[in-house]
């Protein structure tokens, strides 16, 4: 099991990192991605942090991924921030999507899913089918969430990556120990978001290679 979208104490989490990886190796989980909400503010600090417990996450038995979550930020500036984190070493670069329970700047999903940096575009609302064909041709995921609130809007970003043949995956936003979810409710979330059960089988078997930039 793999999940990319991870937050902890660097941000608004529960947990520091290496009490995360663990709890996450406990639950059966082989790959994860920490990335805590960033801005210019914090993005050197992030990644630096995170590069000091791959070893940690190697000794639980985790492939720990460098990431970001680029949260907030003024649309212009997202793909420079994006291209700035990679060359600090980020491994998955997430842009924090037009949920509909927050007031994210408009067109931060259309930034998002234009940039060569991003890998995956989080919990993105009412994303339009124009949004949807462009994350389709630049390789940009996007997210079905078991995090309550962003989830209201699942059932629409299935809807649309499906019109486009955009990517999709799963994931929990986790910020405490109880957003961690077992196996059987990642394929629940993706049931429950309209997947049929081909459709989860698919999603959930996605590779970090598949899913992440090289």
């Amino acid at each position: 099991m793999y999940d990319f979208h991870c937050h902890t104490t660097m941000s608004d989490g529960e947990l520091i990192p290496t009490e995360l990886i663990r709890r996450m190796a406990a639950a059966g989980y082989t790959e994860m991605g920490i990335a805590d909400h960033a801005d210019y503010s914090n993005v050197e600090d992030l990644i630096a942090a995170q590069k000091k417990v791959k070893r940690s996450a190697e000794l639980y038995g985790v492939k720990l991924f460098t990431g970001v979550e680029i949260t907030h930020v003024p649309p212009s500036e997202i793909a420079g921030l994006a291209k700035y984190a990679r060359s600090l070493g980020a491994e998955v670069v997430i842009v924090h999507g037009e949920t509909v329970t927050e007031p994210v700047a408009p067109g931060t999903n259309l930034a998002a899913v234009t940039c060569p940096d991003v890998d995956i575009l989080a919990h993105p609302g009412m994303i339009t089918d124009e949004e949807a064909l462009l994350a389709a041709k630049n390789g940009v995921f996007l997210e079905i969430t078991s995090r309550g609130g962003h989830n209201r809007a699942n059932g629409h970003v299935l809807a649309s990556a499906r019109r486009a043949g955009a990517g999709v995956v799963v994931q929990s936003d986790i910020h405490g120990p109880d957003d961690i979810i077992t196996e059987k409710m990642r394929g629940l979330v993706a049931r429950g978001a309209g997947m049929n059960e081909d459709e989860a089988e698919k999603v959930l078997s996605l590779t970090s290679a598949e899913i992440l930039s090289p």
